[in-house]
């Protein structure tokens, strides 16, 4: 089973190799430290807002460290080209940055690996199964179309931007709903880490049942772009609600929506009046995750959002800004702006282009999924091509015993009366869901 999901997780970045950890923090921790140690004179390039399992790793290596700007490509360049190039060199950094909605410049930051004879490494914890057209990534989602084209055949994109990353680790929690951790790269780099580092030699390995969920889930989302258009299509329309009503977001391309606070206190006091008023949970971020000043609020909107939910947010976080008398954008304008709100006037000048765009979302051809609505009785989509193409990956294990979720599905309509067409209406399974074929 272990095999079998690390084979899966190299096909979906299209690598040689996959290994799996226990979690993605021990996987960068361990992957950095043993690479760190392991090559003689290695200097690690780590962006100024790197996860704190990459410093770690990199503490642990011993390995010299040089830190560059946050997504400033100049600003690395400086620094790459003040070593040889035979000098072993490492560039770490993120797809999308969890506390401010960034992207990596990922496909400048190869170009310097190429120039300055670097390995690229890669995390896309906060990516995986929310970008590309297979789930594999922002690295994948640069390249759209020519995955999309080539997804059956899983062959690599040659000079993609995911084919130039030496090593993408990412994660089996968050939008894979499991747990777990893994790198993927060349057969050798993974031997490597497998053979030397001891975060993974020194451990349990995952439970069966994880792993194996793990492989669905991974499976199921490699089919089906539904999940993902959607969740990008609620983060649009979350980030204009908050528009609308002067409410203070970092701007970013990604499915992160960082709302400004700028006080510890009342980020903390913000999260508390959320919670125990509103009925909403959401964490707030302070130093030193994030500069002192620029404590906010963090919300990721998923596909399961519903329209009312997203307006009792919007209406909860309204409520609370006026009660604790926090800045509105026009605020941070007046005083000059503060971690990219409010720098300009111009709400325009602001904004950055989303990383799906609306072709690939659907917007183009109409094909766009709709946000759920809990007033009209909306369910979440399960695909029944994608769930039997996760199924199918276990047929040599179940055999006969095999759960078949297409048929259980057909069945459990036909016993409710609810199905008219399977295959041009979509059938209703458990009062939650709602199956399309």
């Amino acid at each position: 089973m272990h095999l079998a999901l690390e084979d899966e997780l190299a096909t979906l970045h299209r690598k040689p190799a996959a290994l799996v950890f226990s979690s993605c923090y021990v996987a960068n921790d361990a992957t950095l430290a043993t690479l760190g140690s392991k090559l003689p004179g290695c200097v690690i390039f780590s962006d100024s807002m790197n996860h704190a399992s990459m410093i770690q790793g990199i503490r642990h290596s011993g390995a010299r460290k040089v830190i560059f700007k946050h997504n400033d490509t100049v600003d690395l360049e400086q620094k790459l080209a003040q070593f040889p190039k035979e000098t072993p060199k490492i560039i770490a950094f993120e797809s999308v940055y969890s506390m401010c909605g960034s992207v990596g410049p990922i496909e400048k930051i190869c170009d310097l690996a190429e120039e300055y004879g670097a390995i690229t490494f890669l995390d896309e914890v906060h990516a995986v199964g929310m970008y590309g057209p297979t789930g594999a990534g922002v690295a994948e989602h640069l390249d759209f179309e020519a995955h999309q084209a080539t997804a059956k055949s899983g062959s690599t994109v040659k000079g993609s931007a995911m084919d130039r990353i030496d090593i993408i680790t990412g994660t089996l929690g968050k939008a894979y709903g499991v747990v777990g951790g893994y790198i993927a790269g060349s057969t050798d780099l993974v031997d490597m880490i497998r053979s030397y580092a001891p975060g993974f030699i020194f451990t349990t390995s995952l439970p069966p049942a994880n792993v194996s969920g793990a492989q669905a889930s991974i499976a199921y989302q490699k089919s089906y772009m539904g999940d993902r258009r959607l969740q990008h299509l609620n983060t649009r329309a979350l980030k204009q609600k908050f528009d609308s009503l002067d409410i203070p977001v970092v701007p970013g391309p990604s499915h992160i929506v960082p709302v400004l606070v700028g006080d510890a206190g009342l980020a903390k006091a913000a999260s508390d009046m959320l919670l125990t008023d509103h009925g909403i949970y959401v964490q707030s971020i302070n130093y030193p995750t994030v500069a002192a000043g620029e404590e906010r609020l963090r919300i990721t909107p998923t596909p399961g959002h519903t329209v009312e939910q997203m307006d009792h947010l919007v209406g909860a976080i309204t409520s609370v800004f006026d009660t604790l008398g926090i800045k509105r954008r026009a605020d941070w304008v007046k005083e000059g702006g503060r971690a990219g709100v409010g720098a300009t006037a111009s709400k325009e000048a602001e904004r950055m282009a989303p990383v799906w765009t609306d072709k690939q979302i659907g917007l183009v051809d109409g094909t766009a999924p709709k946000t759920l609505s809990s007033t009209k009785g909306d369910r979440a989509i399960v695909d029944l091509k994608a769930l039997a193409e996760a199924q199918r990956r276990f047929d040599n294990t179940l055999g006969k015993a095999g759960f078949n979720p297409v048929q259980t599905a057909v069945e459990h309509a036909r016993n409710a009366e609810l199905a008219r067409n399977v295959l041009s209406h979509g059938l209703q399974v458990p009062t939650y869901l709602s199956a399309q074929a």
